[in-house]
């Protein structure tokens, strides 16, 4: 449970309290008692068995793939995946893969829906990247119509594990996932994905062997 439910529940429930107290209709008092109820119940946290082959490049986050396509980028070509959370789904985000945090870069922006191609570039967001040792992996946290708070609990120089939980996105918003064009894909369009647990897509033994090594 991330500790914003507490915070959430307890406000309403001291609401209810009051309402009770002052004799309001039932009705009126049940209702922030169901609202506590739905908080406790979004910021939920499972845990998650994380994958631990090489070269798995895991979900950020619980959703729908909306996109997952090659595309080409100032740096190459990189294959992208994005993945839409609506309201219901678990919002903590989780890191793709493991190593140091070389970019974390917050953005103000608009609040579109995150369903829009245009919602990547132009809504708030938080972009991370990720050096796992001889590639990178990128991801942004972007908000949407609801979602009016990115939480990122990194900074550059972190070292992060794959699956760790890196921070949230509150009320329906969209994670994309940027990595190396020779990973292979594992996931279509429409599937549905777990924070942590899911595996996007793995890059090929030949890329892991010839990536240069880093030294920390």
């Amino acid at each position: 449970m991330v500790r914003d439910g507490f915070f959430y529940a307890l406000g309403l429930g001291v609401v209810a309290a009051a309402l009770w107290y002052l004799n309001m209709p039932i009705a009126l008092v049940a209702l922030p008692v169901v609202l506590a109820a739905f908080f406790l119940w979004f910021f939920r946290d499972p845990n998650r068995t994380i994958p631990q082959a090489p070269g798995q490049i895991v979900s950020p986050g619980d959703g729908v793939v909306t996109e997952a396509e090659w595309i080409e980028t100032v740096s190459g070509s990189r294959l992208r995946l994005s993945i839409f959370l609506n309201v219901f789904d678990v919002h903590v985000n989780r890191s793709p893969v493991g190593g140091v945090v070389k970019v974390c870069e917050f953005r103000k922006g608009e609040f579109m829906n995150a369903m829009k191609p245009e919602s990547v570039l132009n809504n708030e967001q938080t972009l991370i990247t990720i050096d796992a040792g001889g590639y990178e992996v990128s991801f942004k946290q972007i908000a949407g119509l609801l979602a009016r708070r990115i939480v990122c609990n990194l900074k550059v120089g972190d070292r992060v594990e794959r699956g760790q939980r890196i921070g949230l996105i509150k009320f329906g918003s969209r994670v994309d996932v940027l990595m190396p064009a020779a990973a292979n894909l594992k996931v279509k369009t429409g599937a549905r994905v777990k924070g942590g647990s899911t595996v996007l897509a793995v890059l090929p033994e030949q890329s892991l062997r010839d990536a240069p090594a880093v030294v920390a």
